[in-house]
């Protein structure tokens, strides 16, 4: 990511500080792998913004770097002016994390008392009145170069790509809603105005172009050889490999030509009827290779995928709370029939019939990648639109080494989530669906962060009162 930097001053303050705090915040900046842009240090005093003339100045010099910068630092060395800082940035358009110098035991006297502790609430609450979104983190004050800093930066980098990435995408629907689940309902209409835009397009045109791809096509042979080095097809007839093949390719046109940022897909049954396979293991494939993709229509689940993959820079995956484990209150089986990024599996998996199709209609369901979900920190959460609102839940588990039985068909893992059982009766009373996402790695606090600050959707809490 790329930061803009702000220093802010303030005139009876020990203005020799802001110099060092140039070079500590832009040392963390890099030495965390970041990019940076900072104001001349020659355009003002010190470098740093204190009065109103010195914040219009920043103002128009980061105007002219609009669209560069991900999120903006506003460093506080010391108890800085608030009235400069508002005039600097209250067009920013983007995550700004307010950052504060500690004071020094033993560095108490006038030359070298920050007071920036009291001088961060100044600048918040003026930020507050003036309805200037901005972020604060744990502690409330922080070296640059501590390691307490550096988690902070970590975090804020998370915030802000999924703050840019939310903002403004597209979200391609295959199909219609899964006639059998009014469960994946949404208002298109109320996305839009989160600046999320619905592209839909009708199977039968998915089946038509899929149709009218011959089987020497160059595009099939190249798909074919990514998708035999992804997993494990040698159970799969040649005629249905073709097939998933030719999906595939099709699914790349569309991503291609209307610029989906993510996609959903009607996976059944028609796939199963007319096309003689299940695409559950091109979903696995597409989120693997980083292009968000959730089955069943579920097109909300795609939002929240999104986000998980935004913040944590890795594939995430749709699921249905589908078994409990025993006894175990704590513990849940989450399981889809085959669409997890291999990434997220225990092992390599196996591209094998769906079992559910094949009961009644045999041959009809090739395309179930068949395994079981690693073990890992995982964070999940799931949205719906209501009254023109999206409504969203965070929560944060961990995936099991507990073993489920071979015979148990999919891919499914065993999930333990603190205080599951009141958990579920809040997501059911909150009128959540059958589904969850998950994302790999603790993130809770990063997604409300940018959920509830930022994008403006009304954040649910499934936690404990």
């Amino acid at each position: 990511m790329k930061f803009a930097l702000f220093f802010g001053n303030r005139g009876f303050m020990p203005g020799e500080l802001i110099t060092g705090a140039r070079q500590d915040m832009i040392k963390a900046v890099t030495d965390a792998g970041h990019e940076y842009l900072v104001m001349d240090e020659n355009a003002t005093r010190y470098g740093a913004v204190e009065t109103r003339e010195e914040g219009r100045l920043y103002h128009d010099w980061l105007k002219s770097h609009e669209g560069e910068y991900d999120g903006v630092i506003l460093c506080m060395p010391i108890f800085i002016d608030e009235n400069g800082a508002v005039a600097a940035l209250q067009d920013a358009g983007v995550p700004i994390l307010m950052q504060a110098y500690p004071d020094e035991i033993g560095k108490m006297d006038f030359k070298h008392r920050r007071d920036a502790f009291c001088g961060k609430f100044s600048v918040t609450d003026v930020f507050y009145q003036y309805r200037i979104p901005f972020t604060v983190l744990k502690p409330h004050v922080v070296h640059p170069l501590s390691e307490a800093f550096r988690r902070n930066l970590d975090d804020f980098a998370a915030i802000c790509r999924v703050v840019k990435g939310m903002k403004r995408f597209n979200l391609g629907c295959i199909g219609a809603r899964t006639t059998a689940f009014k469960t994946v309902r949404f208002d298109e209409v109320a996305l839009q105005r989160y600046g999320i835009n619905v592209e839909s397009f009708d199977l039968s045109e998915l089946i038509f172009k899929v149709n009218a791809i011959g089987d020497e096509d160059k595009r099939v042979a190249a798909k074919k050889e990514r998708l035999w080095k992804y997993t494990d097809f040698s159970k799969v007839p040649e005629s249905n490999f073709n097939t998933l093949a030719k999906i595939s390719v099709v699914i790349d046109e569309y991503i291609e030509e209307y610029h989906l940022d993510a996609i959903t897909l009607r996976c059944w049954n028609e796939m199963e009827t007319i096309l003689r396979v299940c695409p559950c293991v091109l979903i696995s494939e597409l989120n693997d290779r980083g292009i968000v993709c959730s089955c069943e229509i579920d097109l909300t689940s795609a939002i929240s995928m999104r986000a998980m993959a935004l913040a944590s820079e890795k594939p995430t995956a749709c699921l249905d709370w589908n078994n409990n484990y025993g006894d175990e209150e704590d513990k849940v089986i989450l399981f889809h029939c085959g669409p997890v990024a291999q990434s997220l599996m225990a092992g390599k998996g196996t591209v094998t019939e769906h079992k559910m199709f094949a009961k009644g209609d045999p041959g009809s369901g090739w395309g179930t990648n068949e395994g079981r979900i690693a073990a890992f920190d995982m964070t999940m959460s799931n949205c719906f639109t209501e009254n023109g609102k999206l409504k969203i839940y965070a929560s944060e588990a961990r995936f099991t080494e507990d073993p489920i039985e071979s015979a148990y068909f999919g891919c499914g893992g065993v999930a333990e989530i603190p205080d599951l059982q009141n958990k579920l009766i809040r997501l059911a009373k909150g009128g959540f669906k059958h589904h969850t996402t998950v994302g790999m790695g603790h993130m809770k606090s990063v997604l409300e962060e940018a959920f509830s600050t930022y994008l403006g959707y009304d954040v649910v809490s499934i936690e404990k009162e």
